[in-house]
């Protein structure tokens, strides 16, 4: 009896990270009994005289914000990375080992109103969102101790965030971080190998085979990796190999914004609601080597399984041995594919 993906249990390889997932696509339909989370969508204001990310405000760290009309960026008032912190490495005995990690952390607000996310916001703002982390890729990767920038959001209550402001995070450090520092080693060996990209391959198969794409324009695609683990989780790449932020055109940063705007306005209107997720870029390190082998390209990690109130939890087997999903890559892309590209409120 052959292998079928849609029913059998089986393991995908993760190209990116080189690990297994674990897929069961026939537990779907067993009964569910889990824990349903209320999520109640909250009819936010323009403007927010208590939230301190809004326009003019006091933050928490006593500082004000100017009267800002598109995005602003400032120095995270409570930084997870400090720039002058001692690069002192302890070890006792080669057990109890710890090295100094120095950094910056800085906050995005995308926008000067409290009540918009990235996809009810217009294309033109979304477009000065991607600018604003293109020129905080450039200038925090100009200092000399920064070798990654990795740009982030966490979006919604359950994701973590703090504030319901629309915002994104930056935290750039002296190391390369555990995962983009997996995806090197794999770009690496694979550039080594065929002399190509991983991802510039990878995409092609896709484009070709099309049941993971979920989107594409001139210059990105949306596709559910093939080694998904989160339920609705996708990837957006570069269809041209580029590293840097800054090796994107004026073209690409366009399209960049308009297939991030078409899978945000997707996730919206799967459950319509705002959709949770953390989201962040990958682009190439900035540690002074040209890496050749670095394909930009961003994830999505949605933690929504069966509705608005049901969600994945990582537990169990997946804490002590191997990522594992029911929902296949195939069945998810197929919903994400089929939605409409008008946010559902308009």
């Amino acid at each position: 009896m052959g292998l079928d993906l849609t029913t059998h249990p089986h393991r995908r390889l993760n190209l990116l990270t080189g690990e297994w997932i674990q897929v069961s696509p026939h537990r779907t339909k067993r009964p569910w009994q889990g824990r349903e989370e209320n999520i109640e969508e909250e009819q936010k204001p323009e403007y927010d005289p208590g939230c301190y990310l809004c326009p003019g405000n006091e933050r928490a760290g006593e500082a004000q914000n100017p009267e800002y009309e598109s995005t602003f960026s400032f120095i995270n008032d409570f930084s997870a990375l400090l720039p002058d912190t001692s690069p002192e490495e302890i070890s006792h005995e080669d057990l109890l080992v710890s090295k100094g990690e120095r950094g910056l952390c800085k906050v995005i607000c995308f926008s000067p109103r409290h009540d918009l996310t990235l996809p009810e916001m217009e294309l033109a703002q979304v477009e000065q969102v991607v600018d604003l982390w293109v020129k905080e890729y450039e200038e925090l990767g100009a200092n000399d101790f920064i070798n990654y920038v990795q740009i982030f959001e966490n979006k919604g209550e359950i994701m973590g965030c703090s504030n319901p402001h629309p915002h994104g995070q930056i935290w750039a450090q002296e190391t390369i971080p555990e995962e983009p520092a997996k995806e090197l080693k794999q770009f690496e060996a694979y550039h080594k190998k065929h002399g190509r990209t991983l991802l510039s391959d990878y995409l092609d198969l896709e484009l070709e085979q099309k049941e993971r794409v979920v989107a594409e324009n001139d210059h990105f695609a949306i596709v559910v990796p093939f080694w998904a683990f989160w339920p609705f989780e996708t990837m957006i790449v570069s269809k041209r190999p580029f590293g840097k932020l800054t090796d994107m055109n004026t073209y690409e940063k366009k399209a960049f914004a308009e297939i991030i705007q078409k899978i945000t306005i997707k996730y919206d209107n799967l459950f319509e609601i705002s959709f949770p997720y953390s989201a962040g870029l990958h682009p190439a390190p900035t540690d002074g080597k040209e890496h050749p082998e670095w394909h930009f390209h961003m994830h999505f990690y949605p933690p929504l399984l069966r509705s608005a109130t049901v969600k994945k939890f990582r537990v169990g087997y997946e804490m002590l041995a191997n990522p594992q999903r029911d929902v296949t890559a195939e069945y998810s892309a197929s919903l994400l594919k089929e939605l409409p590209e008008t946010h559902y409120k308009k």
